[in-house]
């Protein structure tokens, strides 16, 4: 009898090794096996594995990211999906957007103060619907100060959600910004 699908959260180094193989195969399946698939993100953002798993096969994955950041004179606990991926035969389903849905509140109910990060702008729409809003403007700045990689080299948007007091007060602050992200050179970018 098969079993409905459950959400397995864990620090990435934790993911069991048969799932996190599924994980790296849905990854070459979207965008070609890549070094950094294959290690891992970067220990420094954190990273927490989200799988959304059912009999032991991965439908959908994704990663959260999160460090300080600053912005407009203020300093935010930041958290960002990255890797957001669902297997290409049963994308339509609602897949992930339960996993997107689940993330926004895991990061929610964390001590972040908000959740922000960039995608493809057709799939801002997707975004939405599972509870995310686009910041109109925005630019995420990647990288690093010395070698910065910001969004806007691509047609992108950036999504986020202010879940503390702080941060729903500066939330203004964020349309039509740059935010130094700077999540370093492993990840270039959330």
């Amino acid at each position: 009898m098969a079993s409905a699908p459950e959400i397995l959260t864990c620090a990435e180094s934790d993911v069991p090794h048969a799932l996190r193989e599924q994980v790296l195969a849905l990854h070459e399946q979207a965008w070609g096996r890549s070094a950094k698939a294959a290690s891992g993100h970067d220990r420094e953002l954190r990273p927490l594995s989200m799988l959304l798993v059912e009999n032991g096969r991965v439908l959908s994955a994704l990663d959260i990211l999160s460090k300080d950041i600053e912005h407009a004179g203020e300093r935010y606990a930041a958290s960002g999906l990255s890797t957001v991926v669902t297997e290409e035969a049963l994308r339509g389903r609602g897949y992930g957007r339960t996993l997107v849905s689940a993330a926004r509140e895991q990061i929610a109910t964390s001590a972040a103060d908000l959740g922000i990060f960039t995608c493809d702008r057709p799939l801002g729409p997707f975004y939405e619907s599972a509870g995310w809003e686009i910041v109109p403007g925005a630019v995420l700045v990647g990288g690093t100060p010395d070698d910065p990689f910001p969004s806007d080299q691509w047609d992108k948007v950036t999504l986020a959600g202010f879940f503390s007091a702080r941060a729903r007060h500066g939330a203004a602050t964020f349309a039509h910004s740059r935010v130094a992200l700077y999540p370093g050179t492993i990840d270039r970018l959330w």
